[in-house]
């Protein structure tokens, strides 16, 4: 940048268009004015200047005027106009002069320095004359200093001559500031201190630094006042002196195989130092080589200003080329100056442009029937396409052959394989052979258009012994419960799925728990074979069921089961029953006491109920039901001496069907609702009759004690050696069973593992299930569902309290009526034995040293 000042139409005159007369002593001046024009090389117009002295004012167009009356002493004034231009301080010296002349000049001066020329230092004088004063010095401009890089000399060169104004009037004496001359890089750049002339001792390099700004000094000799410093810009010209410079190398990219002409692959870049813009910073790319050069060597163009790499032909193949190297060479100079060269490594990357195909192109397999999940086949592919990608890995599909949708298809763990399983039980009945057509394809679309392999499959289903099926599994039939034994129930039968076998199905009935039913194994006809009842607890909300089974007559037999429930309809066979069974009422004002009456039949035969006292009962006491029918409520109506007595009720329910029912009342010698009966015989038992009681307890205690004594007394007299020393082992029996001894080893231990299937028909019902009956499962006709079958059971039998063993016949052996082995009676505990040894028993381990312990003591 250039900075100007030019100070012109300097007027300085009277306001009053007179001059004031002044002293000689000295001179003032008022009211005049003079204009600073400041050109900064922009568009600007109007700047901010300051003035160093306050009785001058610059306004914004640059008009320089005095705010009040000046005294010149010594017949000038010195002072500085500054102002801000592009971040930077622009400072001038302004000097104002008296002259005697009148009138006003202008004159301004513009220098454009060269290496080689002279520069003056701004020296501004004005001198006063009659008009008023008139500037003496020039005003200038200095440009940079443009200085090529990389010259050759011969150093020191001159570069430009800086000189003062007043170098004709007093001796100047030249200096330099800045980087450069006196700070780093220092000595660049020195200056004749006599003639200002400006050398550069060394070539510069505009890549280390583009332009230097220096501060000429100038100062007269004698007077040893300075002119204040000038800038000089040196800018440092660009040659092409840096050639382009690859920002990687090599460079590297992926492109699809089954790009077209025009696809991008990647960009190069290339960096020149010089200056950027010109044309020795221009880069232009061109691509010199392609290796391998098929099948085209131009299978790559470059843009040769931005670098970016194109698909330029077809046949990128990945299978037969994987990689491409591309030699790219960078020139400045727009492609005509220095170069430089790198490489493009560009891999061509998988498409699917391989379809896969299988390996077989047709199968024939067979499968069992009724078995969901179970494998068909497995058919592997190949495909040319990059291993584990996903233009390799493959996907299958059924296209046709299965409309019911009995077929799965998925692909394998290696993803080159399709396995075909069966998603439904297959019927050999209904359908003995599927035709099935598989295609097979990648997880990702074809890159371009290919054919698509197919694959048929012929499955074969085979036939197995299936169970017969119950039709319907869960029959409900409803009957009344006092239904006649050897009645008809219902003809509950199953049909065998394998038509073609002509199998005969038998049948029997499982889970009978009341015992109440019986089939007809050939015709499957179930009749009452015991009264049922509808009150039983083997009854559950009126329902009994039964498992029914249905078996065929195959070399390996097949189960079916069904559920038979019947609902038991009611009848009155349970007359109403009193619960109370004991009261006690006071003998005076006795208190009515409510007795709660139960009837096992429905509503239907129940309340409203009705009493009537029996016998005698009917002289002492009252009985009516309440207001709901439901309850007796039973009054004293006579005073009875304390004691008990018998009151006998007969209760009818709603149909007429009664029971009389028996009450025990105690009368108590009591008044009102406070019952408070006293045992007599309780009062009565005396202190002496409790004597008695346990003195003849005593006597009976002294009398066992000397039995005993004399008992064993007399054993003592027969005692024989405990056991024989010869041989002790063979004296010595295990009994591990329940069977007979020795003389009864041949007995069946096989009744003792009764199962459910083998249950008698006999059933305990004295004792009443405290759980509810769980219901069973019956058998499944799908083998790979028996493990269920048996856990989901067991849980029911555990939680079954009509189970075995708790409500079953247990048959255990007869033991038999004698043994090889001797008697055991010996083994009595004497007084006397002392010549018996008991000291061997130590050697028999732990469970004799306690029986040798207890003979062998003494007599303690």
């Amino acid at each position: 940048m250039s900075t100007r000042f030019q100070f012109r139409n300097v007027h300085f005159q009277s306001g009053k268009k007179s001059l004031t007369k002044w002293p000689e002593t000295r001179k003032r001046i008022s009211s005049d004015h003079l204009s600073v024009v400041f050109d900064d090389c922009t568009s600007r117009t109007s700047f901010l200047f300051h003035s160093e002295d306050s009785r001058f004012k610059v306004d914004g167009d640059g008009t320089l005027k005095l705010k009040r009356g000046v005294t010149l002493h010594n017949g000038h004034k010195e002072f500085y106009v500054s102002t801000q231009s592009m971040g930077k301080k622009i400072t001038v010296p302004v000097r104002v002069l008296h002259e005697a002349r009148h009138g006003h000049h202008h004159h301004e001066m513009t220098t454009q320095p060269q290496p080689g020329s002279s520069l003056s230092l701004p020296v501004l004088n004005f001198h006063k004359s009659s008009g008023g004063l008139k500037r003496r010095k020039r005003d200038w401009v200095i440009p940079p200093i443009n200085f090529p890089e990389n010259d050759r000399g011969p150093f020191p060169k001159n570069m430009v001559q800086i000189r003062s104004n007043n170098d004709k009037e007093v001796k100047i004496l030249y200096s330099i500031t800045g980087p450069g001359a006196d700070q780093p890089p220092v000595g660049l750049f020195t200056v004749d201190k006599n003639s200002g002339t400006l050398y550069v001792t060394q070539p510069l390099d505009r890549e280390k630094r583009d332009q230097y700004v220096l501060l000429a000094h100038a100062v007269a000799v004698g007077e040893g006042k300075a002119e204040d410093p000038m800038e000089i810009i040196v800018k440092v010209i660009d040659m092409n002196d840096n050639k382009p410079v690859f920002t990687q190398n090599p460079f590297t990219g992926t492109v699809p195989e089954a790009s077209k002409p025009g696809d991008e692959v990647l960009q190069v870049t290339a960096t020149d130092a010089d200056e950027g813009g010109s044309a020795n910073s221009d880069v232009r790319y061109t691509i010199i080589s392609q290796e391998p050069p098929l099948p085209s060597p131009i299978m790559f163009v470059i843009n040769p200003v931005t670098g970016v790499i194109r698909v330029n032909e077809h046949g990128l193949d990945r299978e037969k080329i994987l990689k491409y190297t591309l030699e790219i060479q960078a020139a400045d100079m727009e492609g005509n100056g220095l170069t430089c060269f790198g490489k493009a490594i560009i891999t061509v990357t998988d498409s699917n442009d391989n379809a896969p195909q299988f390996v077989t192109p047709s199968y024939t397999v067979s499968v069992p029937e009724n078995k969901a999940d179970a494998l068909v086949v497995k058919m592997p592919v190949t495909d040319g396409d990059e291993p584990h990608s996903s233009a390799w890995a493959t996907t299958f599909k059924i296209v046709d052959g299965d409309p019911q949708g009995l077929f799965n298809v998925s692909t394998g763990p290696s993803k080159l394989e399709g396995i075909i399983t069966t998603v439904k039980p297959l019927d050999f009945e209904k359908n003995n052979k599927y035709t099935l057509l598989v295609t097979v394809v990648n997880e990702v679309p074809f890159a371009v258009p290919l054919p698509t392999s197919t694959a048929t499959v012929i499955v074969n289903v085979e036939d197995v012994n299936e169970a017969p099926v119950f039709t319907p599994v869960e029959k409900i039939i409803r009957k009344p419960e006092d239904l006649p034994v050897d009645s008809d129930l219902v003809l509950y039968t199953a049909t065998d799925p394998d038509t073609a076998r002509n199998q005969k199905v038998t049948y029997k009935i499982r889970n009978d728990l009341a015992g109440w039913l019986s089939i007809n194994k050939d015709t499957g006809l179930i009749k009452v074979k015991a009264p049922m009842d509808r009150e039983s607890t083997f009854v559950q909300d009126n329902k009994y069921s039964v498992v029914v089974l249905g078996t065929d007559n195959d070399e390996i037999p097949a189960t079916g089961t069904g559920t038979l429930i019947i609902e038991l309809e009611d009848v009155n066979d349970n007359p109403p029953t009193i619960d109370e069974r004991m009261i006690k009422v006071c003998n005076k004002e006795s208190s009515p006491q409510l007795l709660s009456i139960t009837d096992k039949d429905g509503a239907d035969f129940a309340a409203p109920y009705t009493v009537q006292l029996q016998g005698s009962s009917n002289s002492n006491w009252t009985a009516r039901m309440n207001d709901t029918k439901t309850g007796i409520i039973l009054t004293l109506k006579t005073m009875l001496d304390s004691g008990d007595y018998t009151v006998v009720l007969r209760v009818s329910d709603t149909k007429g069907l009664h029971q009389e029912s028996t009450i025990q009342a105690s009368v108590c010698d009591c008044k009102g609702a406070d019952v408070q009966c006293t045992d007599k015989a309780v009062a009565g038992f005396g202190l002496s009759s409790i004597l008695g009681i346990l003195g003849a307890i005593l006597l009976l205690l002294l009398l066992s004690l000397l039995l005993l004594m004399f008992l064993r007394k007399r054993g003592g007299e027969k005692k024989e050696p405990l056991l024989q020393e010869d041989d002790v082992r063979d004296n010595i029996y295990y009994y591990d069973e329940e069977g007979g001894g020795e003389d009864d080893q041949d007995f069946d231990l096989s009744v003792l593992h009764r199962g459910l299937d083998n249950r008698p028909d006999v059933f305990r019902n004295d004792i009443a299930p405290t759980m509810a009956r769980p219901e069973y499962r019956p058998r499944p006709a799908n083998p790979a569902d028996i493990g269920n079958f048996i856990d989901d059971n067991l849980k029911a039998a555990d939680n079954d309290p009509t189970a075995p063993p708790y409500d079953s016949l247990l048959v255990f052996d007869y033991e038999g009526g004698g043994s090889e082995a001797g008697s055991l009676s010996s083994l009595n505990s004497s007084s006397s034995g002392d010549d018996q040894d008991y000291d061997l028993l130590q050697q028999w381990g732990p469970r004799f040293k306690k029986l040798s312990d207890m003979y062998g003591g003494g007599e303690d």
